[in-house]
Order: structure tokens, then sequence, then C-alpha cells
């Protein structure tokens, strides 16, 4: 049975209920009206990353791949300079000058050159060690030439005999001499080379710059053996010989003699 007190007490109303049209109201207005206002204010979450920051991105790559596609145009038509590795290699030449130290008249006659070829094949070991430890063969193929010529400042007094008639003329000349081996350094190589451990460690303390020296002196000699022995001197009289007779008879000279004194 109710009380009188609870008889005369108005009837307690029951909250609102969302209607449509109150949640498009909420949903139109601002986030101030969806917050509690009994709610204290806190830190907001950061916002995710949308549309603009990728659309941002896209623009910057864009500009840039247009600034590289007008670059290279420009570069294509000329009007600025070629680009440039700023890593690539240099070299320095701190060379001096080339110093004459001294001039010499030659009266050579050249009649031949001799081109030779040869393959020096030399092996430095020791008795009773491995050659992995203490070994050392160069094969060096050498190219040189050698000249054989007439030195005509070497004729004596009197080596020239004309004839009263002006029809002879006899002529005496020094021998023909080879001159000295010019080693050709472009057409020179070296074609295979083996090292021991020991030899190569002996490089890395204290190596030897006049090895290679070693190697083109013993190629030149051997080239120069070899001129000896190719009758190259022998042609030099040969071709000195017709050179002089064609001269002396271009002159009016009928017969014409040239005879080589000993060497």
């Amino acid at each position: 049975m109710a009380r009188d007190g609870d008889i005369n007490e108005p009837t307690r109303e029951f909250p609102d209920y969302p209607t449509s049209e109150s949640l498009r109201d909420r949903a139109e207005g601002s986030p101030d009206h969806d917050r509690d206002p009994d709610r204290e204010p806190g830190p907001r979450a950061p916002a995710p990353v949308g549309g603009g920051a990728a659309r941002g991105l896209l623009w910057v790559l864009g500009a840039a791949a247009l600034a590289v596609v007008v670059l290279l145009g420009v570069q294509a038509t000329g009007l600025l300079p070629d680009f440039r590795n700023p890593f690539a290699k240099e070299q320095t030449d701190r060379s001096q000058p080339p110093l004459l130290k001294s001039i010499r008249d030659l009266s050579r006659y050249v009649a031949a050159e001799g081109n030779f070829q040869v393959v020096v094949d030399v092996q430095n070991d020791r008795r009773n060690v491995p050659d992995f430890l203490l070994n050392e063969r160069t094969l060096f193929v050498g190219a040189g030439r050698v000249e054989a010529y007439v030195d005509f400042a070497k004729i004596a007094d009197g080596a020239v005999v004309v004839s009263e008639d002006g029809k002879t003329a006899e002529i005496k000349l020094p021998a023909p001499q080879l001159g000295e081996t010019d080693l050709d350094m472009d057409k020179s190589y070296v074609f295979a080379q083996q090292r021991g451990l020991i030899n190569r460690l002996n490089d890395l303390v204290a190596g030897d710059p006049n090895r290679q020296q070693q190697i083109y002196k013993l190629a030149e000699d051997r080239i120069t053996a070899a001129a000896r022995d190719s009758g190259l001197a022998a042609r030099a009289e040969e071709n000195t010989r017709k050179m002089l007779e064609g001269l002396l008879r271009s002159l009016g000279y009928e017969k014409v003699t040239v005879t080589y004194t000993a060497p």
C-alpha cells in the first residue's frame, strides 16, 4: 500500500531517447556539441594521416621529375655545359720541362735496319727450396730494332780517287757498323710471371725497381747478338754501294768502284 508522501510526489521524467532528427542535427553540428559538458577536457588523439599528405607527396615527386626532365632537355640543346662526375678520376702532371743537354752532328748513312723479336725465359730459385716459397720466373717477349750504318765522317783523305778523264771513280769507305739495340716498349710485354711467397713478401718490404731493367738488358743483348749473325752488315754494304753508284753515274761517271776497309 502506498504511502501518502509517495502519492503526493511528482512523477519522475524519463530521459529523452534520440530521434532521427536529433541524430541528424548532431551529425551536422560542431564536434563541441557531441562532447559531454560535464566531462573535463583532455588531450585529443592525433588525427590519422589522410589523403591530403599523400597528395602533397605526389606533388613533390612530380615537381622533382619535371625539373629533371627540363634540365635534360636544356642540356640536349647545348645551352648548359655537360654534367661531370664529381668522383671522376683525375690525373695531375707535375713533370719538369725537357732539358737539352747536347747536340751531336751525325754523318751516318743508315743503309739497313733489322727488326727482331726475342722471348726471354729467366728463372731464379734456390736448391732444396720449394718453388712456392722461393722462386722467380719471368717470361718476357721483347721486340727491338737494330740499324746498320756507314759513318761518312770516318772517310780518310785520299779515299776518293777520280781518273783524269773523269769517267772512273774509286771510293774507300769504312765498314758498316751496327747501332745500339732500340727496344720497342710498345711491342714488348711480360707474358707470364711466377713469384714465390718469400719473393712477394720481399717486394712488399723492399722491392727491387731494377728487376725489370735486368730483363730489358738481357733482351737487348739477345737482339744485338742476333743482329750480328743475321747478315745485316753485309746488307748495309750492298745498299751503300748501290746508292753511291747510282749517284755518281748520274753525275757522268761511267765506272764506280766502292770498297770497304777492315773494321
